[in-house]
Parts: C-alpha cells; sequence; structure tokens
C-alpha cells in the first residue's frame, strides 16, 4: 500500500480517515439537493449514507481504481465540513482529485486547501504524474478553485453525458507532477 500518512495538517485543516461519528454531518449536506447537483446521483439516504462512511472509514488504496477519502474539519472546530478525494486512474501514475463540501463550510477557501494538501500527497508522496478534475461546466465554484491550484484547463467535452435529465458538458482540469514542482518553489 502506498505510504499514506494521517492525519494530514494544514494552515485551517485537518484532513482524516472517517469516522462512525461523522455519519449524521455527512448524511446532513449528502442528503441536500444542492450538493447532490454535482454528484453523481440524487441527494443520498441515511443508510446510503451509512455506506460511504463505512466504506471511506476503511479504504484501502493499494492499486488503480482505488479511492481515499479523507473527512475534512476546522483544526479550531472538529467535526465533519466536507470531505476530499483522490482517485487512482488507470495509466501510469495517474489520478483525480475532488471534494465536496457541507454548504456552511462553501465560501472560505476550504476546498482549495484540501485539494492542494491531496495535490502536495499525490505529487510528493505517491509519485503521481499527472492528476487531474474533472467537472460539470456549470459548477464554477468547483472550477475557480481549480484555477487557485494552478490547474490548467485541458479539456471541454461538450454535451458528454445525459446528467439528471439534461445534457451535461464535462470539463478537465489537469496538473503535472512538474507544473506542481514549478508552482511550490
Amino acid at each position: 500500500m502506498p505510504d499514506i500518512r494521517l492525519p494530514i495538517r494544514t494552515a485551517r485543516l485537518v484532513l482524516r480517515r472517517f469516522e462512525a461519528a461523522d455519519l449524521d454531518a455527512f448524511h446532513g449536506y449528502h442528503s441536500l439537493p444542492l450538493t447532490a447537483r454535482f454528484l453523481p446521483g440524487p441527494a443520498k439516504s441515511y443508510t446510503q449514507c451509512m455506506e460511504r462512511v463505512g466504506k471511506y472509514a476503511n479504504f484501502a488504496f493499494d492499486r488503480e481504481g482505488d479511492w481515499v477519502v479523507l473527512a475534512i474539519e476546522a483544526a479550531d472546530s472538529p467535526g465533519l465540513i466536507g470531505e476530499v478525494v483522490l482517485k487512482w486512474l488507470p495509466g501510469h501514475r495517474q489520478a483525480e482529485v475532488g471534494w465536496c463540501l457541507a454548504p456552511s463550510a462553501r465560501g472560505h477557501g476550504y476546498a482549495t486547501e484540501a485539494a492542494e494538501a491531496v495535490l502536495k500527497l499525490g505529487f510528493e508522496g505517491l509519485d503521481f504524474h499527472r492528476i487531474d478534475a474533472k467537472l460539470d461546466e456549470q459548477n464554477t465554484a468547483s472550477a475557480a478553485v481549480c484555477e487557485r491550484l494552478g490547474m490548467r484547463l485541458e479539456a471541454k467535452h461538450v454535451d458528454k453525458w445525459r446528467y439528471k435529465g439534461d445534457w451535461a458538458t464535462e470539463i478537465v482540469y489537469a496538473m503535472l507532477r512538474d507544473e506542481w514542482a514549478a508552482r511550490a518553489r
């Protein structure tokens, strides 16, 4: 298993393994249609949230296709406020990053801070060559996070899939390890 040392601490956040105590907070924001807007599937039931929290708490990150989903909490106020994801993609040293925050945690720079920590983990700790983020074009808040991180807009796939009754355009932001290293100097 690649070495993922938890928790990961940033200036304002703690990224850690999910715990059973996170269930109510997780359900609190994943049950909202507003949260589900840019996520696969509809808002989640309590049972679906139980399954997800259990899976996230017991993640394995051994091979392509595995995901690590870390709970995000404010360092000065423990309690789940969101999650950040790193997915090991097929191909040589490829990954995808993503995030989701509770409505009360949005707009404070937490997604950028958490995603930056996961990019650091991916490039410096896990030796990934490329990390991308795939977004619905209408998800302008997440696009802004990608831009703040220094990721470049790499692709726009018009009407790529049917998504919740409508055609959705996917945009792809990406960063290479060399770009990360140049940014970090």
